[in-house]
């Protein structure tokens, strides 16, 4: 019986040789047993990040407009930094006002591009990246969704008033942030699942 059941179990197998248990090879070499604990961690990071810029926007845009719309500008650094609400039916930084729709398909399509990546995720800079630039797509396109004149045609509440600048949120820093660190990282050869490629 003994015999019969080694030849079924391993019917590829030669005589007397013992068969090797299979292994899948993930990023940098490791195995899939240790590959995907790495990506869940890198996943949690992701939305760890995006979950945290979210919120600070989502609080800073609730206080403003309690507290600070349809009043005078707080001066923070004398003129050249002040806070003013202002509602932006533009993208990022008050630029394209009449296209406001586009900029919402555009908003929901990074982010399904971004959840559709962290499966593949396993480069915590990019973790982090992608969790900054998904938090400030959540947070404008809340805003797109939520506020007037409309669903998909809301007005973006911005606040932040360098001089000489445009107005901005918290939302638009996290893009802005997360942004720059992908190119950077583009730069570096560094891809999303941790791997290191040279032109």
């Amino acid at each position: 019986m003994a015999e019969a059941e080694r030849i079924i179990g391993t019917p590829d197998t030669p005589e007397g040789a013992e068969a090797e248990p299979e292994q899948s090879s993930g990023p940098e070499g490791q195995d899939g047993s240790e590959a995907r604990p790495r990506g869940k961690r890198r996943i949690a990071v992701l939305f760890a990040v995006a979950a945290f810029a979210y919120a600070l926007d989502l609080i800073s845009k609730m206080i403003v407009v309690a507290k600070l719309e349809h009043h005078e500008p707080i001066e923070i650094i004398g003129e050249w930094l002040r806070f003013e609400a202002i509602r932006n039916a533009g993208a990022a930084f008050g630029f394209g006002e009449a296209f406001t729709v586009i900029f919402t398909v555009i908003a929901a399509a990074v982010i399904v591009v971004i959840v559709r990546l962290a499966r593949k995720l396993y480069s915590l800079p990019w973790a982090i990246a992608l969790g900054l630039l998904l938090g400030g797509a959540l947070g404008n396109l809340t805003d797109r969704i939520f506020r007037s004149p409309g669903v998909f045609e809301g007005a973006v509440v911005d606040f932040i008033a360098p001089k000489h600048f445009a107005v901005f949120n918290l939302a638009d820093s996290a893009i802005v942030c997360g942004g720059i660190l992908i190119v950077l990282l583009s730069f570096k050869g560094l891809d999303p699942d941790g791997t290191v490629h040279k032109d």
